[in-house]
């Protein structure tokens, strides 16, 4: 295993230190891992075929509908029922 430091300011530190009994190496690793498994996801490549049947999708269920509907008005309207 490699080692990698991390810098964290006074205030971190003392809070860190509250809790010793967390292993804060493995939360540093845990989050890095989270973080390279959002940016691979977010670098991958994009399937144009799926993308594109997606955007069809859409497009067919939107012309189903009037045009008129708001997403807003229907939350709103049930809100107020529940009160």
């Amino acid at each position: 295993m490699k080692v990698v430091s991390v810098k964290v300011d006074d205030e971190i530190k003392a809070k860190m230190d509250l809790y010793k009994d967390i292993n804060w190496s493995e939360v540093v690793r845990e989050a890095i891992k989270g973080r390279i498994e959002i940016e691979e996801m977010l670098r991958r490549r994009i399937d144009r075929a799926r993308a594109l049947k997606a955007s069809e999708d859409m497009d067919r269920l939107r012309s189903k509908t009037s045009g008129k509907w708001s997403g807003v008005e229907e939350i709103r309207k049930w809100r107020e029922a529940r009160r």
